[in-house]
This record gives structure tokens, C-alpha cells and sequence, in this order.
């Protein structure tokens, strides 16, 4: 009995060390090139050209013709868990499907059942009725596939060219079913349809095959397209008809897979990431992939967020701060259209409302424009012109004793503090017309608006809380800001945790408050901020601020567009499609996929972990420069 039990729990161990070294590892992120460039097949004409060559082309149907959006088949499963509100349904499915297929065998020597046949042993163990549960699932199944784009094209050639084409899989929906289900994928009708279920014959041990010769010619030449190395290649080999292996996409992506996601959650990313890049039909750029991969199910659960903290608060106005919202606005877009009226994208920076703010957030005005940049081998001049008090750069060299070359340190520092807040005045009038064209601007923007949301990445909260002073302690247009955050001060400060406390900012990623791991992982210091920043940038200059204007009231101004604005939009262009994708997969399933915080950060943990430095290095010439000004 006790060596009984030591096994066991011997096993369990071995089972738990399994599932972490193979689920739960970071995987290694390839350092050169693209997913997609490794899976990019010949063109779908030229493919098609070879396989006409044949007089019967046969395709398996799952995984092959069609696509789920999930990353496991039996996944789909946890719908019906939820519909039926029965827990634990998905595991007792499959069992079902286990020993039905064993009943089968006892019965007639064959594992090949129906989805009746399976139903039938549910019902035993749930009491779902069989027709009821064959019903739903058939539904379920219906609406959640999707066309392989790839294989698509190459069917809709060869149907031109008027060739005989069948589907043949191993499949417990049955002949009439896959005909529908490819049908509804776009598909237009086959020659015929052999499924195993029908002939209680499979492909696994090559039976099917030879129903199919038997039906159509033993003496036409065949050609059996599909997924699976044993049951595709060799069992069709085996029976004379030639292969043309089609990899499997999930099989492909699953090594550059994060799995440390909620279970559904984590399958339709997945999914949807590996049904896009390993279909086959286009290579995309390393900067795409980084966005579709890495940012899109973050930009889609912060717009969920965002739409969520909306209703919430009833907030009235949604202000995309510039440049992190351009792609954040273009996703919330797409996913609420209904709101497009209510929404903006503002011109706003930290640079800019330092500026601005900077006669009630002195200490922050100082920190940014001078004590950050101590010893980073900037000059008295460089650092005055980034104030934009050239003007005065004279009396203060003269009266502090300075040269304009001279590199900035924590001595010189302090005397040029001590300096301008004894001409405070003098240094404030720098800035009062920029605040009156900031007014200009922001005044048709908030009209009749009580209760606005400012969105952005992070990190500290100051862009919101600034433009929240200037709204209404300087222009007193009496509305109330909320800054919105997609994460927020980590483990090194603790300045703005009182305004997450008491709700005027949220954060969406992490904080004291939630999803704690990652406030302890998230580094600055490692330059984890900027590889989630490089995710939002827009593709050009940052804003530099507001100046007067004689005819708007206001004019803007911007640093030089940067030198690498179109790997940017490439990464703008695969959270989009990532987002498109994903709406649709919703669609499909009948209902919305939230994502979490933590599963939104997910992907990243892989992008920033110490064994994907390689990969990380990749993208050093796009990142942000961490100065201010």
C-alpha cells in the first residue's frame, strides 16, 4: 500500500514537472527574421499547377481546409461547459468521445463513432439529452470555423480548371455535416465527401483510402493533401497515392507559444496567432509580428478596459493622448464603433505639459528638464533650449559663472534651480502663451463635457493628473479627469499610488492593487517601459507643445518624424489585423472574450525575459529616447 502510494505521488510530481517544462517555459524567441518567413509556402497558383497534374485531389478537412480558433480542438468544448452551465462538461466530453470509441470497438472492431454515438454516453453521465447536446455542439462547431486562406485559393484554382476534388477525414460529424461546415467556410461543393464515421473505415490505418479508390478508380491517379505525418502521408503513401504534406500550423507556432494564459483565453490567442502566421499564404516583417504577436491581445483587453472603465464612470469624452493613442484609438474604433463620436485624439506629452504645468508641479518640472539628465552628457545650453529659455542663458552663465559647453551636473544643477525659482516670474512668462493656445485648443474639444477619460500607456499618471490641473484649476472648464493607464508605477516609486487608491487613475496591466507579480516584475530600470511604448508610438516626432496663433488660436509644433516611422507602422499594421481577427473570432463564438491584465501582459513576459535579449536587441534602433525635451 505505501509503495502504491509512493508511486502515485511519485507520478503526480512527474506530471506537474511535465506540464510546467512544457507549458509554462518561456519559449526562445527567434533573434533573425520572422515566424511567418519560416512557414511561407509556394504560391497557391503554383501549387495548385502541381496538383493538377493529378486526376483526384483529396484534402483532409480539419486543421487542413478549415481552421478552429482555438489552439486545442477539444476546446471548444468549454462553450458547451457554459452554455449547458454544467462545470467540469468539457473533460467529461471528451472522456465520453473515449468510450464511445472503445464501445465501437468491443461492438465492431472499429473506433470510428458519430457524434449521436458520443452524445449518447454523455447523456448517461449528464443528463443532457442526446439530441439537445448533438444540437449545440453541431452549432458551436458551425459557427467557429474558418477558411485556411492559403488552401482556399488553391481549391478555387483547381475548381476552375474543373478537377475532381474530395474531402476525406477522420471525423465524427459525418458526410453531410462536413459538407455544410465546408460550405459555410466558403468552400463551393466537392466531387464527394468520405468521412470515417460513415464507412466506420479511417485514414489512420489507410481503410478509407482505399474506399476512396474503390469509388472512384483504382486506376486515376490520386493526390491526398492534410496535416497529420502518419495518417496524411504515410497510411495515404501506403496506399498509392502520393502526399503533399501540409504542416500543421499549431504543431508549427506551439515552440514560440506563451501558455501562461487563462485556458480559453490563451487557446484563441494562440490561435488566432498561429492560424495567421503559419497558414502559409505571407511572410510578414519581424516588426509586424511583433505587434500581432506581442501587442495585439494587449491593445484589444486595454480598449476592453478602457470601454469597461467608461461605462463605469460614465465618463462622456475618451481623449487618446498623442502618440501612444493613435493605434489604441484606431482599436477601440473597430471593436465600438457606436462610439466614434465621443472619442478624440489629442495632442499631449509629458514635454509639453511640463511646460504648461510647471508653476504648480515645480518639483516635477525640475526632476524631468534637469535632475534626470545629470551626467548623461548633456550641456547648460542643450538643456536651457530644451526649456525653451535660450533668452535667458546669458544672465544665468553670467551669474552662476558658467559656459554654455559646460556638461550638467548635480552641482551646476542646483544652481540653475536656485536661479529660475528666484525669477520665477521671468520663467513662467515663457510659458503663458503656450498655455493660452493650449486653451484654444482644448476648449471646442471638451465643450458640454463634464467627465472625460485621458488614455495612456503610463507610466507615472502625470500626463492625465496635469492635463486634469490645467482643465480645471487654470482654464476652469469644470471637467472632471480620469487618467486611464495601461500600467502604472512599479516597485521603485510609489508616486501616484494615493490617486490609484481613490480612483482618479486606473491601471489596466498591474499595480499595488493588482496582478502584483508583474508590479514586482516590471522593471524601468531594464527598459521594460520602452518595449511596451515602441508597441503604441505613433510614427512621428514627438509634441513638442502649443504656441499662439493668430487665426486658430493655437499651433503646433513637433519634433522630426523618426528615422524608422515605417517599421513602426508595420507594427501599428499587425496589432490592427490582430484586432480584426480577434473581433471576428468573438463573432464566431457568440460571445465576448474578455482579457484580462495578466493575460494581456503575458506575451511580454517571453519578449522581456533574459533569454530573449536577442531578440530584444533586434528592435534597439526603433525604442523611444528616455529623455524628456
Amino acid at each position: 500500500m505505501k509503495e502504491k502510494m509512493t508511486r502515485r505521488v511519485a507520478g503526480r510530481i512527474k506530471r506537474k514537472l511535465h506540464r510546467y517544462k512544457n507549458e509554462w517555459r518561456t519559449p526562445r524567441l527567434l533573434a533573425k527574421g520572422s515566424e511567418s518567413s519560416r512557414a511561407v509556402q509556394e504560391s497557391s497558383l503554383l501549387f495548385a499547377k502541381k496538383l493538377a497534374c493529378y486526376d483526384v485531389i483529396s484534402f483532409d478537412v480539419f486543421d487542413t481546409l478549415i481552421f478552429r480558433p482555438f489552439f486545442e480542438p477539444s476546446d471548444l468544448f468549454y462553450l458547451l461547459e457554459f452554455h449547458f452551465s454544467y462545470p467540469g462538461l468539457k473533460k467529461i466530453r471528451v472522456q465520453c468521445e473515449e468510450s464511445a470509441r472503445k464501445k465501437k470497438w468491443r461492438e465492431k472492431e472499429t473506433y470510428e463513432v458519430t457524434l449521436e454515438e458520443i452524445w449518447a454516453e454523455v447523456e448517461k453521465e449528464t443528463h443532457i439529452p442526446q439530441e439537445v447536446g448533438v444540437k449545440v455542439e453541431w452549432e458551436y462547431e458551425s459557427c467557429c470555423c474558418l477558411a485556411n486562406p492559403y488552401l482556399f485559393e488553391v481549391v478555387k484554382e483547381l475548381q476552375k480548371q474543373g478537377k475532381t476534388i474530395v474531402a476525406v477525414s477522420d471525423m465524427y460529424l459525418g458526410e453531410e455535416r462536413i459538407h455544410r461546415l465546408l460550405s459555410e467556410c466558403g468552400y463551393k461543393d466537392f466531387s464527394a465527401y468520405f468521412v470515417s464515421c460513415d464507412y466506420e473505415k479511417a485514414k489512420v490505418n489507410g481503410e478509407l483510402y482505399q474506399i476512396v479508390k474503390e469509388q472512384l478508380g483504382s486506376s486515376l491517379s490520386y493526390v491526398h493533401i492534410g496535416d497529420h505525418v502518419h495518417s496524411d502521408e504515410e497510411q495515404a503513401l501506403k496506399a498509392g497515392i502520393d502526399a503533399a504534406f501540409y504542416p500543421n500550423i499549431n504543431r508549427m507556432g506551439k515552440k514560440y507559444r506563451v501558455f501562461d494564459l487563462s485556458v480559453l483565453t490563451g487557446s484563441i490567442y494562440r490561435g488566432i496567432v498561429n492560424t495567421h502566421l503559419y497558414n502559409g499564404s505571407l511572410a510578414y516583417s519581424k516588426e509586424y509580428e511583433y505587434g500581432f504577436v506581442y501587442g495585439g491581445l494587449f491593445v484589444v483587453g486595454y480598449c476592453q478596459f478602457i470601454h469597461a472603465c467608461r461605462e463605469k464612470h460614465k465618463i462622456e469624452k475618451l481623449l487618446f493622448l498623442s502618440r501612444d493613442g493613435k493605434v489604441l484609438k484606431k482599436v477601440y474604433e473597430t471593436l465600438y464603433p457606436d462610439e466614434t463620436d465621443s472619442i478624440a485624439y489629442v495632442f499631449w506629452s509629458r514635454l509639453a505639459a511640463l511646460k504648461l504645468s510647471a508653476d504648480y508641479y515645480r518639483h516635477e518640472y525640475f526632476e524631468r528638464f534637469l535632475f534626470h539628465k545629470i551626467d548623461q552628457g548633456f550641456s547648460i545650453q542643450d538643456i536651457l533650449m530644451s526649456m525653451e529659455l535660450e533668452d535667458m542663458q546669458e544672465e544665468i552663465l553670467n551669474a552662476l559663472f558658467l559656459q554654455k559647453t559646460e556638461e550638467l551636473t548635480y552641482k551646476n544643477a542646483e544652481k540653475i534651480k536656485d536661479y529660475l525659482l528666484n525669477s520665477w516670474d521671468k520663467t513662467m512668462a515663457h510659458y503663458t502663451p503656450q498655455a493660452a493656445a493650449a486653451k484654444a485648443y482644448f476648449s471646442p474639444i471638451l465643450k458640454d463635457v463634464t467627465q472625460a477619460a485621458a488614455i495612456d500607456v503610463g507610466w507615472a499618471g502625470s500626463g492625465a493628473l496635469m492635463l486634469d490641473h490645467m482643465v480645471n484649476d487654470v482654464w476652469k472648464m469644470d471637467c472632471k479627469i480620469t487618467g486611464i493607464l495601461a500600467g502604472t508605477n512599479t516597485l521603485d516609486r510609489e508616486s501616484g499610488e494615493s490617486f490609484l487608491f481613490f480612483g482618479k487613475l486606473v491601471s489596466y496591466l498591474y499595480s499595488q492593487q493588482e496582478n502584483r507579480d508583474l508590479w514586482k516584475f516590471h522593471r524601468p530600470v531594464k527598459g521594460h517601459n520602452l518595449y511596451w511604448e515602441l508597441l503604441l508610438g505613433e510614427p512621428a516626432g514627438s509634441f513638442i507643445g502649443f504656441y499662439p496663433n493668430k487665426e486658430e488660436g493655437f499651433s503646433c509644433k513637433w519634433k522630426e518624424t523618426p528615422k524608422h516611422a515605417e517599421k513602426i507602422r508595420e507594427i501599428h499594421r499587425g496589432i490592427l489585423d490582430f484586432a480584426n481577427l480577434f473581433e471576428a473570432a468573438q463573432a464566431k463564438i457568440g460571445m465576448p472574450v474578455v482579457v484580462s491584465g495578466r493575460d494581456a501582459y503575458a506575451p511580454m513576459l517571453a519578449v522581456l525575459n533574459k533569454k530573449n535579449r536577442a531578440y530584444r536587441k533586434s528592435f534597439h534602433m526603433l525604442l523611444d529616447d528616455i529623455h524628456v525635451g
